[in-house]
């Protein structure tokens, strides 16, 4: 007597029925043509290619051409530009070095280092944070999948340096800082600074007040309310909105500061935040009502009444677990995603200027908290690129200063004339 083989089938109508439904679901699938990653991939066919064979035809130009045995024709001998990522002299995304900064006014966008951390009140080391984040930017490309922005393509940026900050001296180096950023905003360039500590807020936001006769909104994005007169006697990183609010056109009741809670935030601070009528959004409001509404009540608060706004990215906002590197961490932030989107959100209405504060690469852990920084910053501008609202500052500029240049000709540690070898 034999058994019944067990991949035997039955052919009742209904055991047929319920294996055809099966087998449909299975199969089923939702419309491509609906998903976020098919609509990028089309339309990547319609981004210009142009920039980048300009830079590989540059980087033939600076750098020689390769071995023969290169199969490449567009790779140098001397690494020029984006290519490899992991060798170069790095500027940010390695960005064109405005050596001369009278040039940044053919850009876009301006970066510039604030190597300063004069104002810390606890972990020292965000002097370092321009050099950390502009090491780790060169891991990113200027395109982004997702959104369908090739930076390199859509606009132009350049890289000026670090501004010359002056150790132990608030006042001197926020001097320094209002200068260095007035110089930017006069040329129409948008200014992105990468901190330092968070006392630079007040010289920064100070530098675009200077330059305009219009207001300017904030949105601060942070675990602490910053907003104190004074913290140990001083103008510290704890205290850049108080003194920036004061400004005649920076008014107080457009400042939105986004992700304040804890146990760090001084009762001075709220005194002063209830004083003003500022405006604050805790980080249990922003999972209360999401980030499309977050965004929405941000962007009217900062907007309302005003001609501009100026960002203020603090990466402690973030949880701790994910940005160790940073001068006052802080449990119960954001989570990347969280962080990624709400920046976004509010830069797509366009942005006068835009900071990036509080990465200590001394506390960085292989380098995740600089790469962070990193893509605030090209998340911001691939927003505002794909909004078309890049350089929607320009118009709000009517006081642009010039400072004295001194005087120079020739070029540095070098002969009037080339070598002659064999001569």
């Amino acid at each position: 007597m034999f058994s019944t083989p067990r991949h035997t089938r039955s052919h009742h109508p209904r055991d047929l029925a319920a294996a055809h439904d099966a087998r449909d679901r299975r199969a089923h699938h939702p419309d491509l043509t609906k998903l976020g990653g098919w609509k990028a991939m089309q339309k990547e066919g319609d981004l210009p290619e142009g920039r980048w064979d300009e830079e590989r035809r540059w980087a033939l130009r600076m750098g020689l051409t390769g071995a023969d045995s290169i199969e490449d024709k567009s790779i140098p001998i001397f690494a020029r530009g984006e290519l490899p990522h992991y060798a170069g002299i790095n500027t940010f995304l390695k960005a064109p070095y405005a050596e001369d900064v009278l040039e940044v006014a053919h850009y876009d966008a301006t970066v510039l280092g604030i190597p300063f951390d004069g104002g810390t009140t606890y972990r020292p080391g965000t002097r370092f944070g321009p050099q950390g984040v502009r090491k780790i930017s060169a891991l990113y490309t200027p395109y982004n999948y997702e959104i369908g922005v090739d930076l390199r393509e859509q606009m132009t940026l350049c890289d000026a340096g670090d501004v010359f900050t002056i150790p132990a001296n608030l006042e001197k180096s926020f001097d320094q800082i209002t200068r260095a950023v007035s110089h930017v905003a006069s040329s129409g360039s948008f200014p992105i600074m990468i901190g330092g500590d968070h006392s630079i807020g007040f010289p920064c936001v100070r530098g675009i007040a200077e330059v305009t006769s219009k207001k300017i909104g904030i949105v601060h994005f942070d675990r602490h309310a910053d907003i104190q007169e004074k913290d140990l006697d001083e103008r510290m990183h704890t205290t850049p909105w108080f003194h920036a609010t004061n400004m005649p056109n920076v008014p107080a009741k457009n400042l939105v500061q986004i992700g304040i809670g804890g146990w760090q935030v001084p009762r001075e601070a709220v005194k002063v935040a209830r004083e003003r009528q500022t405006n604050i959004i805790t980080m249990a409001d922003v999972e209360a009502m999401g980030i499309d509404k977050t965004v929405e009540m941000a962007l009217d608060m900062a907007w309302d009444g005003v001609d501009m706004v100026y960002m203020s990215f603090d990466i402690d906002s973030i949880d701790c677990g994910f940005v160790p590197g940073t001068g006052w961490p802080e449990p119960g932030g954001f989570l990347p995603r969280e962080a990624l989107a709400l920046a976004s959100g509010v830069a797509k209405e366009g942005l006068c200027g835009l900071e990036l504060v509080e990465v200590s690469p001394p506390y960085d852990t292989s380098d995740i908290t600089a790469l962070m920084g990193t893509r605030v910053i090209v998340d911001v501008l691939g927003a505002m690129v794909s909004h078309g609202t890049l350089g929607k500052h320009k118009a709000m500029i009517d006081k642009p200063v010039q400072f004295p240049h001194g005087e120079f000709e020739g070029k540095r540690w070098s002969n009037p004339h080339p070598h002659k070898v064999g001569g």
